[in-house]
């Protein structure tokens, strides 16, 4: 099976995460990243591996980005990797031992955040389908980032992805900028309907940031992480406390 399958990858200035990511890739004949011309090491970091077929291209969105990655591979099967996602042994385990004449499309994959390195025993993170044929799958826009559509049966892998992100904090509050402005168009196009109920919550803009406070202490068992749990909390109460101004200052100004 892992003969059959390229790890397709988006960069921007990755160097704090992407060589860790490409350790755990060393089965795959060939990888495939797609870089929005980044500045730092990263191009540096990807040349020194063999397998790696670097293709650049300026970011518009996120869904048009990766499926531009998605016409440069040639395997029936793509794994979608951002970054600073590490494939775990068991997961690359767990993908060896998937039947080669599965009726299968695609697979998600479930998600450990760590937080300097540790993996938190809870958090907010859905799983992601990763793993999936590629003639049978497009990407489309939701939001800040992007939503895959495949065809046909999906399955979940068993053990986790960890998504260890160890970009400097002014890097992280550079990305919910961008993200948020693309959040809130959603969130004010988007028929209420339609919308889900973390949605319709961040909507009312003061709930959201006390929620996810508690949602990650509590409910996910954050607190038991220490402050490695603390940390994760404050982080996601911040990105919905400035989703939440940026939600205030459009309708103010639409409102002029």
């Amino acid at each position: 099976m892992l003969e059959n399958i390229t790890p397709l990858i988006l960069t921007f200035n990755e160097a704090p995460n992407i060589e860790r990511t490409l350790e755990n890739l060393t089965w795959a004949k060939q990888i495939i990243v797609i870089d929005s011309y980044s500045t730092d090491e990263t191009l540096e970091i990807l040349t020194s591996y063999a397998q790696v077929k670097l293709f650049q291209r300026k970011f518009d969105t996120h869904a048009t980005q990766w499926n531009y990655g998605l016409e440069q591979v040639t395997s029936e099967w793509v794994l979608s990797l951002d970054a600073d996602y590490i494939i775990t042994n068991e997961v690359i385990t767990a993908i060896k031992e998937l039947p080669e004449n599965s009726q299968i499309d695609g697979y998600f994959a479930r998600f450990k955040y760590c937080v300097f390195g540790k993996p938190l025993g809870g958090t907010i993170l859905p799983p992601r389908q990763v793993l999936f044929r590629k003639d049978q799958s497009i990407y489309i826009d939701d939001g800040h980032t992007q939503l895959l559509q495949v065809q046909g049966k999906s399955a979940t892998l068993t053990g986790y992805i960890h998504h260890d992100d160890r970009k400097p904090l002014s890097r992280w509050l550079w990305a919910q900028e961008r993200y948020t402005v693309l959040e809130v168009k959603k969130l004010l196009e988007t028929p209420v309907s339609e919308l889900s109920w973390s949605d319709r919550i961040r909507k009312q803009k003061i709930l959201a940031p006390f929620i996810i406070l508690i949602y990650c202490l509590i409910l996910k068992g954050g607190i038991l992480d220490g402050w490695h749990g603390l940390y994760y909390a404050f982080q996601r109460v911040l990105a919905e406390v400035i989703l939440a101004i940026r939600l205030i200052e459009t309708e103010k100004l639409e409102n002029r």
